[in-house]
């Protein structure tokens, strides 16, 4: 008991605005467990409660508890951010400065220590019909709005375990109906993800809720519609996209979730068409995880590619960040690595022009035991 005191004693507290590194705030190094869920039942209606008394199922939890303690790190991370930056996003900043003001205190709060800790992808910040990776380049004047419609969607990483977590910001209250019904079909694909339950099953699930709201935007009715071609997926060690996808209609593969993977799953509403394209700059790039050697002739390409191998791996990363590390007049051979399949481009992707779209997201763990939602938060 003693022990114990002595811990809690030690303990520093958070500060505000948040400095304390999350590893500071737990000397013990035992880090806050997320949402704890029991598994729905089966499709023959057989209960999933046994997992969380069985001790076969207790062993092998314990036995990657490791693991899952990396990622509650990151998660814990996420939510300190995220409130922090919830306290003071208004409009009139520019987008700029909001990404740099959340990655900062991200780096600080993971306690950045090269590819063992820090920022697992690019803030994503992307307004209206904009969904999804768009981040401001340098020199990028935009500057957010009363009338926006702003997803933030950052990730922190212990270890490679990626915490992926996202949520939308508006100020007029008139986007209040596409914002909970986001919310609620990403809840609804939370509460029906489980193992072996099929990934069709969950993208049903997620479009008859988001389906079923309808919001008035300027006189104008609208049924919120999921957007297709987005999706959740399965996380892996310093790899976000793991190779299953995770639908938001109906249709979608009959493949089953297994013990012991991580997903993250996350929902787009819209008011436009439902589907994204291409569009707007590209301000975010990571390495193709299963590229093998490929002979690179220019040395400013092969200078980059050092670069990023050594400060991001397999990680995400922006132009923004290549300028931080001072790289200077690399764009060229930027889309010389890109042309060789080393690096991907992901651009923005957008919906149709004057359409608003919204995103909730949330990082889950498919424990042997249980399902826990380990990026949940008092927020959402």
């Amino acid at each position: 008991m003693a022990d114990r005191c002595h811990f809690l004693s030690a303990a520093k507290t958070q500060t505000d605005p948040p400095s304390v590194p999350i590893c500071e705030l737990y000397p013990n190094g035992v880090f806050p467990v997320g949402e704890e869920c029991e598994y729905p039942s089966s499709q023959d209606g057989r209960s999933a409660a046994w997992r969380m008394s069985s001790e076969e199922k207790r062993v092998l939890d314990e036995a990657r508890e490791d693991m899952w303690n990396d990622f509650r790190q990151a998660a814990e991370a996420h939510r300190q951010v995220r409130l922090y930056v919830k306290s003071w996003i208004k409009p009139g900043l520019s987008m700029i400065d909001i990404c740099e003001r959340l990655e900062e205190c991200s780096r600080r709060l993971i306690k950045e220590n090269g590819l063992k800790a820090g920022l697992a992808f690019p803030t994503g910040c992307s307004l209206n019909n904009c969904a999804a990776h768009y981040t401001p380049n340098a020199g990028d004047p935009t500057v957010l709005k009363y009338d926006d419609v702003c997803k933030i969607d950052f990730g922190t990483h212990v270890n490679g375990r990626i915490i992926d977590c996202a949520f939308t910001v508006t100020f007029n209250p008139k986007y209040d109906g596409l914002l909970e019904a986001v919310k609620d079909a990403t809840d609804t694909g939370i509460k029906c993800a489980g193992i072996d339950v099929r990934l069709c099953d969950v993208g049903e699930s997620i479009q008859e809720v988001m389906e079923s709201y309808e919001v008035e935007l300027d006189g104008k009715t609208y049924q919120v519609k999921p957007i297709r071609n987005l999706n959740g997926h399965s996380i892996g060690q310093y790899r976000i996209h793991a190779g299953k996808t995770v639908p938001i209609v109906k249709g979608g593969e009959a493949t089953r979730m297994e013990e012991g993977e991580v997903y993250a799953i996350e929902t787009f509403g819209s008011t436009g068409k439902g589907a994204v394209h291409d569009d707007m700059e590209c301000s975010h790039y990571m390495k193709n995880f299963d590229v093998g050697h490929v002979p690179i002739r220019l040395p400013r390409a092969k200078h980059l590619l050092n670069v990023v191998n050594e400060n991001f791996s397999t990680l995400a990363f922006c132009r923004r960040w290549l300028d931080r590390l001072g790289e200077s007049k690399y764009l060229m051979a930027l889309k010389n690595l890109c042309d060789l399949g080393i690096i991907d481009p992901y651009p923005p992707l957008c919906d149709s022009k004057g359409s608003y779209t919204a995103q909730y997201e949330h990082t889950i763990l498919l424990r042997p035991t249980c399902k826990e939602v380990v990026s949940r938060g008092d927020d959402f």
